[in-house]
């Protein structure tokens, strides 16, 4: 069975890639930390999955050390207006990727997805390039050649990158303690097809960009840990309740930790999870906290 992966490259502490992407169902049943993900019904053929190779646990405990000391100031009392860098890769001949007007509809979702935290999103320049290579490019060197040609801006910067990566991918970024040791690979990679309007359905109203956008400001899978996490969630977050597993479709109603160590159903909606575009609408209160303390920690 040929599976499409949307791989969420997205590497904090240069460490954890998370690969993230479209699934054939598949009834076996796997750990979601590990490789693709639990069929669950859907409205689609295909679902998200995730593969993730974590952070060790030194890793990961020196991000949540360095959060901790902002918990006391944890308000978020700032305003981030983000500028955006697109970059459209195109195959040799030119064409194969979104118009100016896809861009905008991109933008307003965004900033209606993040209305209410600290993030904004305001496009300052779109740039195209005919490469074959970087048209396809799923990672790699092909990754760095692309990035370390076209990135702009500093490390407040949001690069994205729009191409027709191969295997089936839907996107990656980078979290954002990577960024002092490897700034030019500092961004986000995004399938042309699923920038609203696109053919990508049911990931086609632009909330690829949204959870991809959402790791590069430092938020983690809801189901990150799954039932067995500690006080402040897998994710980081104590607002968003447990999940056992990537949930698909907009399975309404899904509650898999239960006992009273897990209140609350699964947080289908949040655009941390893999829902179906038109079922995410959510970030927690938890959440923008915790993007604003990484933006504050390392951008």
């Amino acid at each position: 069975m040929q599976k499409k992966l949307w791989i969420t490259a997205a590497v904090l502490g240069l460490s954890l890639v998370t690969a993230c992407g479209e699934e054939e169902p598949d009834t076996t049943t796997v750990n979601t930390e590990e490789q693709p993900g639990v069929q669950e019904p859907g409205s689609a053929e295909t679902h998200r999955g995730c593969a993730t190779v974590d952070l060790s646990d030194s890793e990961r405990a020196a991000v949540e050390a360095r959060l901790a000391t902002l918990q006391d100031t944890a308000a978020i009392t700032a305003s981030h207006v983000i500028p955006v860098y697109v970059h459209r890769i195109h195959p040799a001949g030119g064409g194969g990727s979104v118009t100016d007007a896809q861009i905008t509809n991109q933008l307003n979702v965004l900033n209606a997805a993040y209305a209410g935290t600290s993030f904004s999103f305001s496009l300052t320049s779109t740039d195209d390039t005919n490469n074959a290579s970087w048209y396809t490019c799923a990672g790699g060197t092909c990754e760095t050649q692309m990035k370390n040609a076209l990135r702009k801006g500093g490390s407040n910067a949001l690069n994205l990158y729009v191409n027709n990566m191969g295997q089936g991918l839907l996107g990656w970024a980078t979290f954002p303690s990577s960024y002092a040791s490897q700034p030019k690979l500092d961004g986000v990679v995004v399938l042309y097809s699923s920038f609203p309007g696109g053919s990508a359905a049911p990931y086609n109203l632009g909330d690829t960009a949204t959870h991809e956008i959402g790791h590069w400001l430092g938020l983690y899978h809801t189901f990150q840990g799954g039932c067995a996490r500690q006080a402040t969630g897998g994710d980081g977050v104590s607002d968003t309740p447990a999940e056992k597993s990537a949930a698909f479709g907009c399975p309404t109603g899904r509650d898999t930790c239960t006992g009273s160590r897990f209140p609350g159903l699964d947080p289908i909606t949040n655009f941390m999870d893999y829902t179906d575009d038109s079922c995410m609408n959510t970030f927690s209160a938890g959440q923008k906290t915790r993007m604003n303390n990484m933006w504050i920690s390392y951008r």
